[in-house]
């Protein structure tokens, strides 16, 4: 075991502080002002929406804990103004919730799950790091998490059900109550009974890395709380399984995951680090991404929270003493459930998608030498143009071999649905007639648009990769019934085309060219091949 510097330590709180602005940008910090205490900027001061977002007041926690975050040139920290902000935000919460003290946060009376999970969280927390002591704030809380106990949202969503069997948790103790013991005991069976024999999380229609380190968050912060050999047992299986997750150059996750994104919530791995050691090393590789700017920008107006308050407890809980780093391991890692397939071999680590047509990140060394998100076809059709991929998740046909790997289907096309007036309007007469009663209908029918709906569209493909002279060969076939309507053609190395709310963040990794195909593809002829090959 070694002593890390406290350098290394406060990258985590450095990254995280330097969000605060903003935070306090986007708060309503007029004392007289009606809407005092809220974060949603789009509805206080701009005044282009109707309704404020829930999901914005999770961001008194990040403002609690950088009141409480002992850095020598922390402007915030022991400011006595961010008390009452932080005081204010919790009882905006309160005053914008619904009676029964649910919130909305894309469209009204939408009760989002995820909204109410988070702000809840981050209040009750929030509450206890600064020591408030409010009744009206308290009756919220219990309020809040009654709706919880018993709302049950559509999709599977692992991150949601472990957030809020720990907001129960710790209102539970808050309170000292045991009134939502049998609910949180539900709510926890349900998070381990998804979670895949290969050790992830649920994530829609697959496994996602990034928001498996969410749960991972929730889960060893609810172990602390109240200790249970099984929550152990999953969390062990967990943790290995994120472990391989971090790219050499520091890096985590990106386009091949179910959910295209780069999350990364480190603090799971520091309270589960007091007991699994190996943990520690997963934050100690990402934190050489952190100091080399690797990180995803996440400061925009609605996603700004998670990673501020999840580092920001980072800091908080780091452990001093930490395993001595361990040189990468080789080999392959195939995890066949989540159709992902990781091989490391000489200088070489490939993350390779086979569930979305073959999408992969290619590292040498410590650089990534290529992020490729399969073809992508602009298609004329009558005046409308539409946008055929290869990289929705489907059950392709695969072949594995030890230095050959094929992939082969058909292109889909992707989610381009926006809102227009129209759209918006019939929306809201849905939602504030008898949508306001079937929320969760709503919400379902939303993600079969924007998320799980696939439709094929008439392009088949062909990937294969092979190693060869201490390259991975990478050969591409795309075959059309016909290319008279297709205006564009090209492989990129960040593209996605379902609906994510924590996806498409910008990474300093995405800045590779686009690779252009269509002059060869207007050269081609009906049933005619579009070939490419490369070696990377």
């Amino acid at each position: 075991m070694r002593k890390t510097s406290n350098m290394s330590k406060d990258l985590f709180a450095r990254e995280a502080l330097a969000q605060i602005p903003k935070l306090l940008t986007l708060l309503d910090r007029n004392v007289h002002s009606p809407t005092y205490g809220c974060f949603d900027r789009n509805f206080w001061q701009y005044k282009i929406i109707d309704f404020p977002s829930g999901m914005a007041q999770e961001f008194v926690l990040p403002l609690a804990l950088a009141y409480n975050t002992a850095l020598p040139d922390n402007p915030f920290y022991q400011q006595s103004v961010i008390r009452y902000w932080v005081e204010a935000g919790i009882l905006y919460a309160a005053k914008s919730a619904h009676p029964d003290g649910s919130c909305d946060d894309y469209f009204p009376y939408e009760r989002a799950g995820g909204a109410v999970a988070f702000s809840l969280l981050a209040c009750i927390e929030s509450y206890m790091e600064l020591g408030l002591n409010h009744p009206i704030a308290l009756q919220f809380f219990e309020k809040r998490a009654d709706w919880l106990a018993h709302h049950h949202e559509s999709g599977r969503l692992t991150n949601h059900q472990a957030l809020i069997v720990l907001c129960l948790d710790l209102l539970s103790q808050l309170l000292q109550t045991s009134k939502w013991d049998r609910a949180r005991v539900q709510r926890l069976e349900r998070v381990l009974s998804w979670q895949n024999p290969e050790g992830w999380f649920q994530e829609y229609e697959g496994c996602d890395p990034g928001y498996h380190t969410l749960t991972i968050s929730c889960l060893a912060w609810i172990y602390q709380l109240r200790p249970d050999p099984r929550l152990k047992e999953a969390l062990i299986k967990a943790v290995e399984l994120a472990a391989e997750f971090v790219h050499p150059d520091g890096s985590y996750g990106g386009e091949y995951t179910s959910r295209n994104t780069y999350n990364f919530f480190p603090h799971g791995f520091e309270r589960v680090g007091e007991w699994m050691p190996e943990a520690l090393q997963i934050n100690d590789r990402f934190l050489v991404g952190l100091a080399n700017g690797l990180t995803p920008c996440y400061a925009d107006d609605h996603i700004i929270g998670h990673h501020t308050w999840n580092y920001l407890l980072a800091w908080r809980d780091f452990v001093k003493e930490r395993p001595a780093p361990t040189p990468r391991s080789t080999g392959r890692v195939w995890f066949k459930e989540a159709q992902i397939l990781i091989d490391r071999r000489q200088d070489t680590e490939l993350y390779l998608a086979l569930n979305k047509g073959g999408v992969f990140k290619l590292f040498r060394g410590e650089k990534l030498v290529a992020s490729d998100t399969q073809f992508s076809l602009q298609v004329l059709e009558g005046r409308k143009v539409k946008n055929a991929v290869g990289h929705l998740v489907d059950a392709y046909q695969v072949n594995v071999g030890e230095d050959e790997i094929t992939i082969q289907g058909e292109l889909g096309w992707a989610k381009q649905k926006q809102m227009t007036p129209l759209n918006l309007l019939i929306l809201r007469v849905v939602m504030l007639t008898v949508g306001r009663f079937f929320p969760n209908l709503i919400r379902k029918l939303l993600q079969k648009v924007l998320i799980t709906g696939k439709k094929k569209a008439p392009f088949s493909f062909r990937r294969r990769l092979q190693w060869h002279d201490g390259k991975w060969q990478v050969r591409d076939e795309l075959r059309a019934t016909s290319w008279q309507d297709v205006i564009g053609v090209g492989i990129g190395g960040d593209q996605t085309s379902i609906y994510v709310v924590m996806s498409r963040t910008f990474q300093r990794g995405q800045l590779q060219p686009w690779l252009d195909l269509t002059a060869e593809a207007k050269k081609l002829s009906s049933g005619d091949l579009l070939q490419l090959e490369r070696s990377l």
